[in-house]
């Protein structure tokens, strides 16, 4: 079982920046991706950045050159650096790890972390 912790999230004005971090323990092994989603008050839970085991990044187009995704693999953890942060940026953030052992792909899910940015 692999738990996920996740940090940094808060009340920050437009404009503004905040770094997400998410650590995980447990049995971590074959991961095969790290990401972030969130999800806004009646909206569906959303892509917003992964990164897979080789380093290749993909980003929401609503956040790229803003957002920034990277992981340090020794510490398990990934993060998320927000700048120019907006109010439509404001979410539940949640940390994803997808682990794949063919042919069984498995996803552990973060409790989440409350994004808020103020106009």
């Amino acid at each position: 079982q692999v738990h996920l912790v996740e940090s940094g999230g808060g009340l920050v004005q437009a404009g503004g920046s905040l770094r997400l971090s998410c650590a995980a323990s447990g049995r971590i092994f074959s991961i095969n991706a790290m990401g972030w989603y969130r999800q806004a008050p009646g909206k569906q839970r959303e892509l917003v950045a992964d990164i897979t085991s080789g380093g290749r990044t993909n980003y929401a187009d609503s956040v790229k050159g803003r957002f920034t995704i990277s992981r340090d693999n020794a510490k398990n953890t990934v993060y998320l650096q927000m700048v120019s942060l907006k109010p439509e940026d404001t979410a539940v953030y949640y940390c994803n790890f997808r682990a794949v052992i063919a042919p069984v792909i498995y996803n552990y899910w973060g409790q989440g972390t409350q994004v808020t940015v103020s106009s």
